[in-house]
Formats: structure tokens, sequence, C-alpha cells
């Protein structure tokens, strides 16, 4: 059976916090009032009964994009990328050399020592929210806790926590409030299934398993303190599994978020404490009416109980199935870091509208800096996305795929995670979605005025041979488009006007 809200604030992991004298008392959220619908209230903790729902509801696959964040206490030393806190124990890496120039050896200032400078003194949840649906977001909402141990709500089961430390503020119910006030769906991310650190056993072998491994190999004489231990996630597995499952039922019971997503490893969490945690998220949602998502990576759950994640990377034709992809503005690092650099909004575009005609909805990662602000490049990239979806987010919002995903010849090499390319996307690249009677064909750059445009979608032998096209018109603008069916396919001619990033042609037909 799922767990209640009372089990959990007695549970091993708050014993283990108020044993050593470092937990505080926290406030709780109010629940926002929720839309009710009837929905399955009686989850149990087995497969069977966690795959009796919709594991990809409407409003998931309408809604399309959203965009979360990596900040943290990680932020603070801003150097290389977010695996900061692992590295900088590591005697051969070059966050060690860093840190020892900048900060000490790590067993005099270790990583604890900057959660007092993480203060989030600029951080404002209304302006973020605010950019986040100028930038065409639907949901939104923050990395809750990464591998380091530090979780950026107000916990209960663990000292290192944004209400009791750093900031001194809920940090996750700030956002949340905020998000779901300018009418976004609201998430969180967790990514501490790989915190723990304890000792494993596979194929006959024995070691180490955790962020902090090096912690443990370089500078044991840090897991004595057992305060900072709660952080390094050090403590028999068993304690640690039971945490990771607390920490989420805590997040739920807090919070209700619209999407739980968990980053790689989450297969090493086992069983008995994935399953309470999931149906008490399904019996939490159901008792609220609404419908949720949980997303994992490879093969961590069954694809009938959550939908599949692929990060940095994406499907190479068409699924039959629904999926999300997580990527970040950044070529480097996902939290913020100094000289980063951050990609141009014709990319960021373009890569949108590949994913979506694949079947696949776009979750973004943004790097704010340890103070809370949004660096300019970053927000100026989110407002390009924004202006392009004002004028062509019909297109995306709403849309189900065509027969195929589209033409032309760039390529993925793989499909998948940290995916390869063929080149970058031209105006020689169509991408198709649909929505009712209407198809859009979304080029994928501006062809010179008069070129013609030809979809072979439309060809006398190809897929959508037996649609009738019966008009086409071009989102923002005007100009009647000039168009032809022959066996070849939909010819049009382009337009004098155009967007240089994608243009959009709507195609309204007879099935």
């Amino acid at each position: 059976m799922a767990k209640s809200k009372k089990t959990i604030l007695t549970g091993i992991s708050l014993i283990l916090a108020l044993f050593i004298g470092c937990a505080k008392e926290t406030k709780v959220v109010q629940k926002p009032a929720v839309e009710k619908k009837v929905l399955k209230t009686d989850f149990t903790a087995d497969w069977n009964s966690l795959k009796q729902r919709n594991p990809v509801p409407d409003w998931f696959r309408n809604e399309k994009f959203g965009i979360y964040f990596h900040w943290g206490v990680y932020s603070v030393p801003a150097f290389e990328n977010e695996w900061y806190p692992r590295n900088m124990y590591d005697i051969n890496s070059p966050a060690y050399n860093h840190h020892i120039k900048y900060w000490g050896k790590p067993d005099v200032f270790g990583y604890p020592d900057f959660v007092p400078m993480f203060k989030a003194e600029k951080f404002d949840a209304n302006e973020w929210a605010d950019l986040f649906v100028k930038a065409g977001a639907r949901f939104a909402g923050p990395v809750a806790e990464h591998h380091d141990g530090f979780s950026m709500w107000a916990s209960k089961l663990t000292p290192w926590n944004a209400q009791d430390m750093g900031p001194h503020r809920d940090i996750v119910g700030e956002l949340e409030k905020a998000i779901r006030k300018k009418g976004m769906r609201f998430i969180t991310t967790f990514h501490h299934e790989r915190n723990g650190l304890y000792e494993i056993t596979k194929s006959g072998k024995t070691y180490w398993t955790g962020h902090y491994e090096f912690v443990k190999k370089n500078f044991p004489e840090l897991l004595e303190d057992p305060c900072r231990a709660i952080m390094y996630g050090y403590m028999p597995a068993d304690k640690y599994y039971q945490m990771w499952e607390d920490k989420l039922i805590e997040v739920i019971d807090y919070y209700h978020p619209d999407l739980m997503y968990f980053d790689a490893w989450l297969g090493e969490i086992p069983d008995k404490y994935k399953m309470p945690y999931l149906a008490h998220y399904f019996n939490d949602a159901g008792n609220l009416g609404k419908e949720v998502v949980v997303t994992y990576k490879g093969a961590d759950l069954p694809n009938k109980v959550g939908i599949l994640d692929y990060e940095k990377g994406r499907a190479d034709k068409l699924t039959n199935f629904v999926w999300l992809t997580d990527d970040t503005i950044s070529f480097g690092s996902w939290c913020y870091t100094g000289g980063l650099a951050i990609k141009k909004p014709a990319l960021v575009i373009k890569t949108m509208i590949d994913i979506v005609s694949k079947n696949g909805q776009l979750l973004l990662n943004i790097s704010p800096m340890a103070d809370g602000t949004i660096p300019e490049n970053q927000k100026q990239l989110l407002l390009a996305i924004g202006d392009w979806m004002k004028k062509y987010g019909e297109a995306i919002y709403d849309t189900r795929p065509f027969v195929d995903y589209g033409e032309g010849p760039t390529k993925m090499l793989t499909s998948g995670s940290f995916t390869k390319m063929q080149g970058g996307y031209n105006e020689n690249d169509i991408r198709y979605t649909t929505k009712g009677d209407i198809v859009y064909a979304l080029v994928l750059g501006q062809p010179n005025a008069e070129t013609e445009v030809k979809m072979t979608i439309f060809g006398k032998e190809a897929k959508a041979a037996n649609i009738k096209v019966k008009k086409v018109t071009m989102l923002g603008t005007k100009q009647k488009i000039k168009w032809q069916r022959t066996d070849e396919g939909l010819i049009l001619k382009m337009p004098a006007e155009g967007n240089e990033i994608a243009n959009v042609f709507k195609l309204t037909t007879e099935k």
C-alpha cells in the first residue's frame, strides 16, 4: 500500500536526521485548488496495479514545451559543470586543481561549505515564471534535488534543504505558486538516486557507488561528521533507499507536481521502494482529479507506467509511442559556469520542431547563476523562442504526428540519447504536424522568394497520396500562396515574406 504523509514524517530518514540534531521544523505549503476529474485512487505497490492508468495524458501531448533548470549549490563554484561536487574530490580531475587554487583542500573546504554561499538573493519566482510564459512554455519547474544531496524544498527529512540552509527559502514552494499562477503545469525533476554512498555487490565484485565515491576513496575522514554524511548520502543502502522514497512522497504531499522526471540510475533503486512511491503519486493525483506524468530513461520503469526520456537526443523517425527529450540551452554544462556558450534560437527551435514531428515533446534546461539571476543571453534566447511560438505555435501546440515526420536531406545518425546529426537543418528540410483537418508543413529555413518548395509526401505513390489538399496558406503572412498538386507531390512557391528560422504552411485537407 502507498504510504501516508504521517508515516513519511516518522520514517527512518527523519529519525536519522533528528538523532544527530540536524533537522528543523519547516512550513507546509498550502495545496492549490485543482480542477477535479473522476480518476482511479486505489493503486497498490505492484506493477500490475500501477499499469492501470494512462501514462500519457492529453495535456502532456498538447502542451509540448517545458522549461526546467539546473540551479543549486553547484552554481556557486560555477566551474566545469554540475558534477563539480563529485569531481572536486577526485585528485586527478581539473575540478580538484581548481578547488585547490580558489578554495583550498577539499578536506578543509568541502562541498558543504558552499551551502552558506548559495543565497539566491536575486531570485524572484514570479519573474522567472513570467519569462517562461513569454518563452512559450506550458510546463515548468526546478531540479528539486540533484546528485549533490541538497533539497531545494522545505524538507523535514534532511537538514540539507533550501529552507533551513543556504537561501533559507522554500525554493520549490515559491516556484510552484508562481508557475501555477501563470497557468502553467508544475514539474519537479529528481537526480538523487545517484547520491547514495554505499557498498553494492555485482557479478561477485563489491564496490562503493554514489556521487561522492571520491570522498570515500580520498577523504574518508569527512564521512565521520554525521550531519555532513547525510549530504554525501553515506548510510546503509536500505536506509538510503528509504530516504530516496520519503523525499519523493514529501514533495508530492507538499506540492503535487504534474510531472516528475527522473535522471539515469533510477534502475539502481529496488522496486520495493519505487512501487510504493508511484502508488502514492498516482493516488494523490487521483484524489486531486488530475492526470500526472512520470518520466524515465533506459529501461528504468515499465513503459506502461511512465514516459521514456532521451537525454540530449531524440528518435530518428516517427514513433508509435510518446516520448520526451530533455536538452539544455548551452553546448556545455547543465548548470551555470563562467563563459557558458549558449545556443542560437534557430538551433533550439528547429530541434523542437523535429522532436514534435516524431511524437516527442521538449523539456529545455536553463542555467541560472547562484544569486538567482538568469543571464541576459539565456533570457534573450527564451524570448526569441517565444516570439517564434507566438507566430507559429499553432503548428506545435495541440498537434499530433502526420503520416510521417517529414522529408529532406538532414538525418539523425542514431536514435536515442546523446544523438548526432548529419549537418544542420536547412530550407530543404520539412517537418509535418497535424490537427483535425489541418496539416502543418514546417520548412526549417527560409527559401528565396519564388523558390519551389516540394512536399513529396503528397506524391502519387507516397504516404499522403490519398489526402486531398483544398487550400494552402502560410502563417505570418496574408500573401496568397501559389501551389499545385502533381504526381511528384505538392509544389508551392515561397512568398517574399518569411521567417529566417522556420516557416509554416497551413494545408487544409479533406481526408
